[in-house]
């Protein structure tokens, strides 16, 4: 009659080590889990963020190639289909050919005074003859 109940508190004990074992288990790998789910949400975050930033910036630099060209269209003298205007990181770069030292400057006086501009690249060439 000892032995049963010695072998009931013994499949007792058995069953309490492997649910507590489990419980363990189950809760390192949840805990061990979580810094590495938050670990790769903010790398997620920071990546959407730059990407949205890049977005931006090209919508920017969009808009200010579109003013310049504008501007150099409403300026008299100035024959808007021989410069080529082409902005990166707000930085605009005048390219192709003016007839004159004044028109190139005053195309360049245009590009820097537009709402947005960092700074003007000029590379533009004075036609001669």
């Amino acid at each position: 009659m000892n032995v049963k109940p010695t072998l009931l508190v013994t499949a007792l004990a058995a069953a309490t080590l492997l649910t507590v074992g489990c419980e363990q288990r189950g809760t390192g790998n949840t805990a061990a889990s979580r810094p590495a789910d938050q670990t790769t949400t903010a790398k997620l975050e920071a990546k959407t963020g730059q990407a949205a930033d890049k977005i931006a910036m090209a919508t920017d630099d969009t808009a200010i190639t579109a003013k310049v060209k504008a501007a150099i269209l409403a300026e008299p003298g100035l024959k808007s289909l021989q410069i080529n205007v082409d902005t990166k990181d707000a930085t605009v770069t005048l390219s192709g050919n003016v007839d004159s030292d004044m028109l190139r400057d005053r195309a360049k006086q245009i590009a820097t005074s537009t709402e947005g501009v960092r700074n003007v690249v000029d590379n533009l060439t004075v036609k001669t003859g």
